[in-house]
């Protein structure tokens, strides 16, 4: 059913210049006995609390959008022996074993490459998954990322060079490498934003309902840091910073020569996923479901990838006048805002 849905879908929104994204979705649980509940983060409600959890790939194009697979994360704690029995009675397949978020995004965006109904250009993926360097290094390679991260972030500026310390003459000789002395330090992308050499720029990202949605953007060159060492190739940093002086942070391996407009057009392209998963909870019951089975709960999700494509649908057939300003709702005009 799952295959049918995409088969269907991808007339209407497949585009070369489209974005496969991935995103965790949260559904609280009152209960302990429905397959893969556990004490865990609650996205929706913004703490640990009981919970199931699933891994979620969508696609979105100027043409539309929609959710194309998912998967239910199984936390570690329901593959000890003790849970056997429990595994047993929700239908848990058999050979089924702990995979984490980013192993199991990995596998559902190669198989949604794989089907070769959703051309790309673009990964999207939320900061959970940006901040994962073995994650990033393992997607597809013919595809540029474009992943939030955290503001504590760390990055090199330039990169340093590094290597074994000097010999100061006394105790053992240095055997760890680090930044050499007198080279860039590392900091975090919070601590970019401050930068007077940051050029904001300021554009329209938006047309939402009480008018245009300004926001100030800059762009540049990074070095990602891991163990406070440069990992990796050079690649873009890219700040948005809203009316309300909130900032956000992403990363993306797009080619040095890439247009802003580009990144910033990008940067809203994550946004469908978010709406994806509005519309499933609020309009047609995608959190509510009192089953416990494992393939109940993806039999569900398939039932609500459906209506959320039927819906689309319906909104496609009584658009009045076609136009890419309107595709992705409040998240897709990108000009120049007036002086």
């Amino acid at each position: 059913m799952q295959f049918t849905h995409q088969g269907m879908l991808a007339p209407l929104i497949a585009s070369p210049e489209g974005m496969i994204t991935v995103d965790p979705s949260e559904f609280a649980k009152k209960g302990k006995e429905s397959v893969g509940v556990a004490r865990q983060y609650c996205g929706s409600l913004g703490k640990v609390e009981n919970c199931q959890s699933g891994v979620f790939v969508g696609y979105s194009s100027d043409k539309g959008y929609g959710l194309l697979a998912c998967r239910l994360y199984m936390p570690k704690s329901w593959f000890t022996k003790e849970q056997e029995q429990r595994r047993k009675d929700n239908l848990v397949p058999e050979g089924l074993a702990f995979e984490t978020k980013q192993q199991i995004a990995l596998k559902l965006i190669n198989d949604v490459v794989a089907t070769g109904l959703f051309p790309a250009k673009w990964i999207g993926a939320d900061a959970s998954f940006g901040s994962d360097f073995e994650f990033l290094n393992a997607l597809p390679g013919h595809l540029n990322y474009f992943v939030s991260i955290r503001s504590d972030a760390q990055v090199f500026t330039r990169k340093p060079k590094t290597g074994l310390p000097p010999y100061k003459g006394r105790g053992p000789r240095p055997k760890k490498v680090t930044v050499l002395p007198g080279q860039p330090k590392v900091q975090s992308v919070a601590q970019i934003a401050t930068y007077k050499q940051v050029s904001w720029e300021p554009v329209i990202v938006a047309e939402g309902a009480k008018g245009p949605i300004i926001a100030n953007v800059a762009r540049m060159r990074i070095y990602l840091s891991r163990d406070g060492l440069p990992v990796g190739h050079q690649q873009w940093l890219f700040l948005r910073k809203d009316t309300d002086g909130q900032v956000k942070y992403a990363i993306s391996n797009a080619p040095k020569d890439i247009l802003m407009t580009d990144l910033i057009k990008a940067s809203t392209m994550r946004w469908p996923i978010e709406q994806c998963f509005h519309e499933g909870k609020d309009q047609v019951g995608m959190d509510y479901y009192e089953h416990r089975s494992w393939p109940a709960w993806h039999r569900h999700m398939i039932y609500v990838f459906l209506a959320l494509h039927f819906l689309l649908r319906m909104r496609l057939h009584f658009k009045k006048k076609p136009s890419v300003d309107c595709t992705f709702g409040s998240e897709a005009v990108i000009r120049h805002a007036p002086p």
